[in-house]
């Protein structure tokens, strides 16, 4: 018999969370000498007040759902894909060779094959940790960070010695091609008579919804998801059930590595319209992060994904028009990520022992 209900799993302990967060990052506020209702104020404003701050939140959310879908998934099989972040960075390399070296009649060929690109080279990242997991022992969350690193190096190399354009001091490639422009929110809206501010945010948005979907759906709804979650849950009842899991191990983190791999869509080819150094930004290690609060559901990372978007673009106003250094919006992030994350269990225990005398006193 569960300890607590479902929904208290799913929502009770994430808001609980949050408002601790909330509380701490408060305090923190108030002791250098600002207001904590002014900055919420000015963060809901910034983030959520505006089109042109909805269209920044939702720019952050769509890099944070590529990389939370990632961990989550990985997580039903046991796994902790801690390397999104290398992944991302090599999804943007193959996104890069496909837009620069290809001509596209038309952006949405250039999507299709970016979209395979970007996933090919960031499952093909994954794969070596993988193999290393599955066929040698070594742990998945020493190999995946390792490669992070490794990943950093390649792009490094890549872009300063084969892609810079002649001429140029910046490491980066050259501009993609006007064929390969991903149209943003307000070119899309425009035609239905929506006035949307000029921001990031793009089609990739669609991409990153249509992929909640079909994660959903494949670890739910097909015999892989089954074996993937059977495989979580234990790997010698999956054995008994003949279930691989070299097998297994392999194919959740290549649907892992692609899916961090894809979130260049949206940060290459959607926003710089190139590739340059440290595009990532960290997404790759949000994606933990939201997939913990989203407690590995599609939905429960869209909707984490969107509330780290809003921290992102809030705390970005709060470090522009306030005397709140930048430092400390990290510092409110860390606060979130701590609660719903590491401190999760301080929320679960008690709560736990609250459910379980209230179900025995109604027995």
């Amino acid at each position: 018999m569960e300890k607590m209900p479902k929904w208290a799993d799913v929502v009770l302990i994430p808001v609980i969370s949050l408002l601790l967060a909330a509380i701490i990052s408060a305090l923190v506020i108030l002791f250098i000498g600002e207001s904590p209702t002014e900055a919420l104020t000015l963060m809901v404003n910034g983030a959520l007040g505006s089109t042109y701050g909805w269209g920044y939140t939702l720019y952050y959310a769509t890099n944070f759902l590529f990389t939370g879908l990632a961990v989550a998934i990985a997580a039903h099989a046991g796994l902790f894909n801690i390397g999104g972040e290398g992944q991302a960075m090599i999804g943007g390399l193959g996104l890069a060779l496909v837009c620069l070296y290809i001509p596209f009649p038309h952006w949405t060929i250039a999507l299709v094959f970016a979209a395979l690109g970007a996933g090919l080279f960031g499952a093909a990242w994954a794969a070596i940790p993988a193999y290393l997991q599955a066929k040698r022992g070594s742990h998945i969350v020493i190999t995946t960070i390792m490669f992070n690193f490794i990943a950093a190096a390649v792009l490094n190399y890549m872009l300063v010695n084969a892609l810079k354009p002649k001429g140029a001091m910046d490491p980066s490639t050259a501009k993609f091609p006007d064929s390969t422009h991903l149209p943003s929110l307000s070119e899309l809206l425009a035609p239905l008579g929506i006035e949307f501010a000029n921001t990031p945010a793009n089609v990739t948005l669609f991409v990153g919804l249509a992929a909640c979907v079909l994660i959903w759906g494949l670890i739910w709804h097909t015999p892989l998801g089954h074996e993937i979650r059977a495989l979580g849950k234990s790997e010698r009842g999956a054995i008994y059930a003949g279930i691989s899991p070299v097998r297994i191990t392999m194919i959740t983190m290549l649907i892992s590595g692609a899916l961090c791999g894809l979130m260049a869509i949206n940060n290459v080819m959607g926003e710089a319209e190139r590739l340059v150094l440290n595009a990532t930004e960290g997404a790759g290690f949000i994606g933990i992060a939201v997939a913990l609060m989203g407690r590995n559901h599609p939905f429960g990372v869209f909707l984490a994904a969107i509330l780290f978007g809003f921290l992102y673009q809030g705390g970005a106003e709060l470090a522009l028009w306030t005397n709140i250094p930048s430092e400390l919006i990290v510092v409110i992030q860390a606060l979130v990520i701590l609660f719903t994350g590491a401190l999760d269990h301080m929320v679960r225990m008690p709560l736990e022992k609250i459910f379980i005398a209230l179900r025995k006193e109604n027995a």
